[in-house]
């Protein structure tokens, strides 16, 4: 299990942050997402077997934001 911590640009309020961390966590191989708004971050822990960096950061611009 990998441990990841991303800043996210784009979340204007908490239901941003909310519907970004469901998104993650319905990611085959994601364990576990918290996304906090008021600190701008995702902390992701994740199978690498199952699910690459660049696939989390895929999925978060589809959801429409961006990940550094």
């Amino acid at each position: 299990m990998k441990e990841l911590s991303l800043k996210i640009k784009g979340m204007h309020c908490t239901g941003c942050s909310t519907r970004l961390e469901k998104v993650l966590n319905n990611q085959d191989g994601v364990e576990d997402a918290k996304v906090s708004f008021e600190e701008a971050k995702a902390e992701i822990k994740f199978d690498e077997n199952q699910i690459s960096l660049e696939e989390i950061k895929e999925v978060i611009v589809d959801a429409g934001f961006e990940a550094e």
